[in-house]
């Protein structure tokens, strides 16, 4: 069998394909579904203040950690530490990522799914009338009492595997620059709608005039969590995208782009959803049923509730495709250029491997409930250990591999793209990624494992 060709390697074009494919892999449900529940559930305003240093403080410096490794290498993760290191056992840490993103995207397909019941039941107008206590009975039996949560799921990672099929220029990017407008168009237009909303002030005053006595060290360590977990940090997609990144191109300004758009598309969702939450009486910590439960019943009591609710599941689906279509490609890389395979074969091998994952995690969530590793259900023991175990510590090795093995002269090179950028926060990036940035991912860890306990 012949070795895969990297001098015929597939790559982005152009710096704003860059930056659309990266944001989108960072944008996600996590901005949209999880940061107003986490936010509403840690004081609102205090937590975004700290979320949006951590970001800055903590999350870029990681997420240029592996910018560097993947455009060095221009390799897969598991390829990328081989390369960087022979002979060492370094390579283990790509090999973590690749699990992580196959365990991450079989549960992360499942909510996606959900994304299209209710984009469908948004088309249909199957919210009219219902209340809050129909709504979730409405939820609980779409989850529990049938089988339309793995079809849903099946349609989705279809869509996913299709896009990844047709390559990282001709895919990826393609579409990347198509949806990401299309996702900041919409959640404008939705942030909009709720600060006109009688009775929105409430809802932005919670989320940016912070109460700093809400601040203690839990509401911190979410804060550092949800920025972690926000960036798609530690899975190796952003070592894969970096690794389709041109040597000309600005690292700093693009992990600094990518940042700072993902920051604005949570801040953004909060916007959207805090000023109507308040508006209509709801607990701003309704927790995760706020997005599927709470906000189609506030869609229902709106004017033109029935457009607001599809433009909403419309963004939703968006922001999960934009993810899924990364975390796939991080598997397909690996079985591309490390197993040999077609990529077109390796999409489709890689696909259909994460559904099947994926369908059982689906249905550990409804009809066989038993079906679980150690905990509640095999969907949330796939969570807990990608989340609370496998991200942290692949980011914890990742910085620590860039900070003190990969060498200064070759990070250096990197980010100065060989001598010809300037490299005047080189030194603060070196302390961060040396010293800050492990601590703070090592109280991520401890805290996701319950070894820290606040």
């Amino acid at each position: 069998m012949e070795k895969f060709d990297f001098s015929h390697r597939d790559g982005f074009t152009s710096k704003a394909g860059v930056i659309a494919a990266a944001a989108g892999s960072a944008i996600g449900l996590g901005n949209i579904w999880r940061f107003p529940y986490v936010a509403g559930e840690n004081g609102g305003g205090a937590f975004l203040i700290v979320y949006i240093a951590f970001i800055f403080l903590i999350g870029m410096p990681v997420m240029l950690s592996e910018l560097i490794i993947g455009r060095r290498a221009q390799r897969n993760p598991f390829g990328a530490f081989k390369l960087l290191k022979p002979g060492q056992p370094w390579y283990l840490i790509g090999l973590m990522g690749i699990g992580a993103a196959f365990m991450i995207l079989a549960f992360y397909s499942t909510i996606a799914g959900w994304t299209l019941e209710y984009l469908y039941q948004s088309i249909i107008d199957g919210f009219s009338g219902k209340s809050a206590g129909e709504l979730q009975a409405g939820f609980d039996s779409f989850q529990k009492g049938s089988w339309m949560p793995v079809i849903w799921q099946v349609i989705f990672m279809f869509f996913t595997a299709a896009i990844v099929w047709m390559g990282v220029k001709d895919g990826i990017e393609k579409y990347a620059k198509i949806l990401m407008p299309v996702l900041l168009l919409i959640i404008i237009i939705i942030s909009v709608r709720s600060v006109t909303l009688p009775g929105a002030m409430a809802g932005i005053e919670f989320l940016f005039k912070p109460d700093f006595s809400k601040i203690n060290a839990q509401v911190i360590l979410e804060a550092l969590g949800q920025a972690f977990f926000s960036l798609s940090i530690g899975m190796g997609t952003l070592i894969t995208y970096g690794s389709y990144i041109y040597k000309k191109d600005n690292l700093t300004s693009t992990a600094f782009a990518v940042s700072g758009a993902d920051t604005l598309i949570a801040v953004l969702a909060g916007v959207a959803i805090f000023p109507a939450v308040f508006a209509f009486g709801i607990d701003p910590a309704a927790g995760e049923g706020l997005v599927f439960i709470t906000l189609p019943n506030i869609f229902q009591q709106m004017a033109g509730g029935y457009f607001w609710a599809l433009l909403f599941f419309i963004l939703l689906a968006v922001a999960a495709l934009t993810s899924t279509i990364s975390v796939l490609e991080v598997v397909v890389a690996y079985f591309s250029e490390e197993l040999n395979i077609p990529r077109k074969r390796a999409t489709a091998i890689a696909a259909g491997l994460i559904t099947v994952l994926g369908i059982f995690c689906t249905l550990s969530l409804g009809p066989y409930d038993n079906l679980k590793l150690w905990g509640g259900s095999l969907f949330g023991d796939l969570e807990y250990l990608s989340a609370n175990v496998l991200l942290p510590l692949g980011g914890l090795l990742i910085v620590t591999f860039v900070a003190w093995f990969m060498g200064r002269k070759v990070v250096r090179a990197e980010l100065c793209n060989e001598g010809t950028l300037s490299t005047r926060f080189f030194g603060v990036f070196m302390f961060i990624i040396r010293f800050l940035a492990p601590v703070a991912i090592a109280l991520v860890f401890m805290n996701g494992v319950g070894l820290l306990n606040f």
